[in-house]
């Protein structure tokens, strides 16, 4: 059993950091702690972000329980690099809506080393505790804004619809438990691999109860109710790192959990996430065109997205699991690029409803401008991000014999243009109701063209980022 404590060093930072922050918070006044926390917490994730990149050992793993090698890499970075934007997002709002600013970003920090541990974890119970510890992290996180009846009911939703679906997930790695001896990947994958008649319903049982309880996580309809009340409910902040890092760690955990330990019984669970593939995009995509708050929309528009994603899983392979990370990328730049928008535009006017951004595009030309190239790139539109990921994920997908399923994801991406679009003529076709020009803090505008920059990157030379998926998700399947 490998005990190298230095193989977790960039999740012990993490916790020190935390700590660090916290403690900072103790000693501060007020105005000192909502004007510095926010960026000595950035500083802190920017040199453990770097530390991470260089933190890498392709045959490591600490006690059997988690494993580090270039996905765990990869995911440490992914994760770092979204609460890193995050955290500068909240810098204004929070110091203008929120209180305990020392627990926001604590929560915030730690709740990224759950995310991590979900994509390193190589056996189910490490794998569930670092879920649970996102998942406690997130439910505080959502109903952070105490005063606003709203956050209370969004977190208390998402807590008892998230303890039931923890409860079926820890039901069904017990039945998984039951049929393989172990609750390691790989012995699992061994287990199953030979004849299953004599545990065949046991089987199925917890698959069933591990996809249910998986599909909450990631919002995969029918599991899904919890994420428009959330998303509306939570600081703006927190409602963009559930779109991008509560998702993208859940399929983290989908991919190296079914790739190592379920690979073998492809035939018994297969079906399952095409259904859910397909309901979830279609609902996702015709629910948003009735949505009139931008909250509400973009919570229904990432359930959408969270169907092409299970299109990566339900046709798994080598290849649908590089494009599934590479579409989570560009999907997790892009969404981040939307909420910085959004969140500045909220913290200037105090308004979410689409209607509200009319005239944007005369108030701050550039905010509308980003907005706008986020949600073509979500629309899935050429040159921008969204297009050439969602190509690549359906044509891989279509390969491994899911056409029809492709198919159908490119109507619903067509679908969700009409409410993209009806965001944008708010913005630029809509008279604005003052015409005083808004003045955007510099950190904001700052995080924005770097994220707009990304999102045209990845659209325009996806090539490195395709070859680091491709590099990465290749120790999943040996």
């Amino acid at each position: 059993m490998n005990l190298d404590y230095s193989l977790l060093t960039p999740e012990f930072m993490l916790a020190g950091l935390a700590v660090l922050v916290v403690g900072i918070d103790l000693f501060l006044g007020e105005r000192l702690r909502r004007d510095y926390i926010p960026y000595l917490s950035a500083a802190g994730l920017a040199v453990i972000l770097g530390v991470s990149l260089a933190w890498t050992n392709k045959e490591s793993n600490f006690a059997g329980l988690i494993q580090i090698d270039n996905f765990t890499t990869f995911f440490r970075v992914f994760f770092i690099g979204v609460t890193f934007f995050v955290t500068l997002a909240s810098a204004h709002f929070v110091r203008g809506r929120l209180r305990h600013a020392g627990e926001y970003y604590a929560l915030l920090i730690l709740s990224t080393i759950g995310a991590i541990y979900m994509a390193a974890a190589r056996e189910l119970l490490t794998a569930y505790i670092s879920l649970e510890l996102l998942s406690f992290s997130l439910y505080i996180l959502v109903s952070f804004a105490k005063f606003d009846p709203k956050s209370n009911e969004g977190g208390l939703k998402y807590m008892l619809l998230g303890a039931f679906a923890s409860a079926m997930l820890l039901y069904g790695i017990s039945f998984i438990y039951g049929v393989a001896g172990s609750t390691t990947y790989s012995e699992i994958a061994a287990a199953v691999a030979g004849s299953t008649n004599d545990f065949d319903f046991a089987l199925l049982m917890g698959l069933v109860l591990i996809l249910a309880g998986l599909g909450f996580k990631v919002a995969a309809v029918p599991f899904h109710m919890w994420a428009p009340d959330a998303y509306e409910g939570a600081p703006l902040p927190i409602t963009a790192y559930l779109s991008a890092t509560s998702k993208a760690a859940g399929f983290a955990l989908l991919l190296r959990l079914f790739a190592g330990a379920f690979l073998p019984v492809l035939d018994d669970w297969q079906w399952m996430v095409t259904a859910l593939s397909a309901v979830t995009m279609t609902v996702g995509n015709v629910i948003a065109i009735q949505q009139h708050n931008i909250k509400r929309l973009l919570a229904y528009s990432s359930i959408g997205q969270v169907g092409f994603m299970l299109m990566g899983i339900a046709a798994l392979s080598d290849v649908t699991a590089s494009a599934l990370v590479l579409h989570m990328t560009g999907y997790a730049v892009t969404n981040l690029a939307a909420f910085v928008a959004v969140i500045a535009y909220y913290n200037l006017s105090g308004k979410d409803e689409i209607a509200d951004y009319r005239g944007l595009a005369e108030r701050a030309p550039f905010l509308a401008a980003g907005l706008t190239v986020a949600l073509f790139s979500l629309a899935g539109l050429p040159i921008f991000a969204g297009f050439l990921t969602k190509f690549i994920l359906f044509q891989a997908a279509a390969e491994e014999g899911f056409l029809w399923l492709s198919a159908l994801a490119v109507v619903n991406s067509v679908i969700s243009l009409y409410y993209y679009l009806n965001v944008i003529k708010q913005m630029y076709m809509v008279e604005p109701e003052e015409m005083t020009r808004f003045r955007v803090p510099l950190t904001v505008t700052g995080s924005l063209a770097v994220l707009v920059a990304g999102v045209f990157f990845i659209g325009v030379y996806p090539g490195p980022l395709f070859e680091i998926a491709d590099n990465v998700t290749r120790f999943l399947f040996l």
